[in-house]
């Protein structure tokens, strides 16, 4: 039987002056805890839900990604469990949360396994792509909070490795997304088997008629929170659409990406992401590729060597359009023009987090023109349009900052030393994890080659400097 409807009245949601998450009634532990981790004042949408979250109210949480979402559901689902201790039973958790890919499950355990461990409480994630027997015995070990992605924690139920039948209180992370992929009817079947008297929270970027519709079924007289509006872009991004020529794509992409910083390339396609990845190796810019076609310790690896500065680029499909954060991404690339607004925003919404300053850029040919005209206007984006070619200076004010080239070695990821004024060598990088030993070849200054073709793949050759430099 569906529970009650929710409000037809939304909770409007002041920017609540605070100093202290104490002030919410968060338990000191925990305060403790965010403070040792540098989390001292909530964001909004955290100040905004944690007064019914913290009370047991179901909540519905609307806040485009970047918002704080993670801890505004973590700390309530935490300071629950703690508040009335209870001895682990094999298979049955106390909490779920459910994520709709792997990425996002594992970073929201980053981010609540030290506050869990400060309250003795356990967790551990569940998702496909991996074996399931190391699952399976962490779950008969038992666990107070189990996060997990749909398909897998399916499986393990049905295989009688797990029950919800002592989830306390059930989350779910990136709602509208899970609808995206297809996950509905797992998620469903899923909230099924959850104690209708549980509290249950659901989080969002956007409220649209597939999250309405879980609402409706599995939330008890929810309050509703706005704090920003619906996929709207952000006020400390820069946005910018080069018009250019197809051949100069490549060459426009690797000058932007060879710029300091962390740049995030969005493709349409997982074989787009393999190739270009590839491409930018070949051309000396250190970069790794996140797609669905890659095996999970594969996806982990290249998403650490992001993370840690190994690989500076990161191509990717729209996997990482959605609750993955990486800090410091200063530049978004739209490789690919996405074919809807709410992906644009979703997408560029990975740099200009958490009030940081951001820049967009989105690349599109001649017959791409129209449709990208379009999406700017849905998107609701103030956006420069430059008809430019490769070497134009506007490249230099939109990613300012010297230029740095790698000769990447083509079976270890590891760079070569060089000396002279010759050009990298082009090679295929494994787009490996590790971080690059010995002597990094590194060629600065100047400006981007133009490309010439060598193994099916576009190398660059350039007569500027080259100095060496230990990783």
């Amino acid at each position: 039987m569906a529970v009650s409807r929710p409000r037809t009245a939304t909770a409007k949601t002041p920017h609540r002056p605070t100093t202290s998450f104490s002030q919410f009634g968060v338990p000191p532990t925990l305060v403790t805890a965010l403070a040792e981790a540098g989390v001292t004042e909530p964001f909004p949408i955290q100040a905004a839900t944690l007064p019914d979250t913290l009370a047991g109210r179901d909540v519905l949480g609307r806040g485009r990604t970047g918002s704080g979402k993670t801890y505004a559901f973590v700390l309530p689902v935490l300071a629950r469990l703690s508040s009335h201790p209870a001895s682990r039973r094999p298979g049955r958790p106390r909490a779920l949360i459910l994520a709709p890919t792997r990425e996002l499950a594992t970073q929201i355990h980053t981010a609540m396994a030290p506050l869990a461990a400060a309250l003795s409480l356990r967790t551990m994630t569940v998702f496909g792509g991996v074996g399931a027997n190391p699952q399976i015995r962490g779950l008969r070990a038992g666990v107070d909070v189990l996060v997990a992605c749909p398909g897998r924690l399916r499986d393990l139920i049905s295989g009688a490795h797990a029950s919800l039948d002592d989830v306390e209180i059930t989350v779910l992370d990136e709602a509208d997304h899970m609808a995206d992929l297809g996950f509905l009817p797992s998620v469903r079947w899923l909230m099924e088997r959850t104690p209708s008297r549980g509290q249950r929270l659901l989080f969002s970027a956007t409220l649209d008629k597939a999250v309405d519709v879980l609402v409706r079924r599995f939330l008890a007289d929810p309050v509703t929170h706005r704090v920003d509006p619906e996929v709207a872009p952000v006020a400390t991004m820069t946005h910018h659409l080069l018009h250019v020529r197809a051949d100069d794509r490549l060459p426009v992409l690797v000058d932007l990406a060879a710029a300091p910083g962390r740049t995030l390339v969005f493709t349409r396609t997982k074989h787009g992401a393999k190739r270009l990845s590839r491409q930018l190796n070949a051309a000396g810019v250190a970069s790794v590729e996140l797609h669905g076609n890659l095996a999970q310790n594969a996806r982990d690896r290249n998403l650490l060597a992001f993370t840690n500065g190994t690989a500076r680029t990161l191509v990717a499909t729209d996997i990482a359009a959605r609750g993955i954060h990486v800090d410091d991404v200063t530049l978004v690339v739209h490789a690919d023009p996405p074919v809807e607004h709410k992906a644009y925003l979703h997408r560029s919404g990975r740099t200009a987090r958490a009030g940081a300053d951001g820049t967009v850029i989105t690349l599109m040919t001649d017959d791409q023109v129209a449709d990208v005209g379009l999406l700017a206007r849905r998107a609701g984006i103030s956006a420069t349009t430059t008809r430019l070619r490769p070497g134009d200076p506007l490249l230099r004010r939109i990613a300012p900052g010297e230029r740095t080239f790698e000769v990447i070695d083509p079976d270890e990821s590891s760079a070569e030393t060089s000396t002279g004024t010759g050009p990298p060598r082009p090679g295929r990088s494994r787009n490996r994890a590790r971080k690059p030993s010995g002597t990094t070849a590194r060629t600065t200054g100047g400006t981007v080659p133009a490309p010439s073709k060598v193994g099916g793949m576009a190398a660059f050759s350039s007569n500027a400097r080259v100095r060496s430099r230990a990783r």
